[in-house]
């Protein structure tokens, strides 16, 4: 039944995994793996940094919005979205109801170990970036669990065996048999 699986698309705050888990997800599924940012970067023939700084946040927000809705409408895929797709209404709507959202929820600490040395995310090119993640995390949590059909925590286990529970709660979620008349005759 896990074939018939519609695409699952892993939403949380950067450093959560969405990348990581997306990939190993996608090779037990037998699927393909998308990354929006990768995507919208394919798309412009620019990196995210550069689009930031040429065409501010919004402009950005723009490009992803076209992309969530084009990747969204592809089937069994999964699919990382950005940290920030979130914030936009019309992607919630997307997501939503195109297939299955998992919010891979990052305390900030995990957030700060694993995006520390990483020189490619622009809202943390800043001088506190802790405070950022907090700030983005306050703001973002509530619209992560809004949008989301599943809640997974991050940065407590290995990847593999996280994709491991993501797979049962997957199965969980939309492979259980509804009780129909015919089986209470039983």
């Amino acid at each position: 039944m896990m074939e018939e699986l519609p695409s699952v698309f892993l939403v949380g705050p950067m450093g959560a995994g969405k990348t990581t888990i997306g990939r190993l997800l996608a090779k037990q599924l037998g699927r393909t793996f998308v990354d929006s940012d990768w995507y919208i970067e394919s798309q412009t023939g620019a990196d995210i940094a550069w689009i930031f700084a040429k065409e501010g946040e919004a402009g950005f927000r723009e490009r992803e919005t076209r992309a969530i809705d084009e990747l969204s409408q592809q089937q069994q895929i999964v699919l990382a979205t950005g940290g920030g797709a979130v914030m936009s209404a019309e992607n919630r709507e997307f997501l939503k109801q195109r297939g299955i959202v998992v919010y891979l929820n990052a305390p900030v600490d995990v957030q700060m170990a694993r995006t520390a040395k990483d020189k490619s995310r622009p809202l943390l090119q800043q001088p506190n970036p802790r405070k950022i993640l907090q700030d983005l995390y306050s703001t973002r949590d509530p619209l992560y669990r809004q949008v989301a059909h599943i809640i997974m925590p991050t940065g407590h286990t290995y990847p593999r065996h996280m994709v491991s529970q993501l797979l049962q709660q997957l199965e969980s979620f939309y492979c259980t048999p509804s009780i129909t008349p015919e089986s209470k005759e039983d």
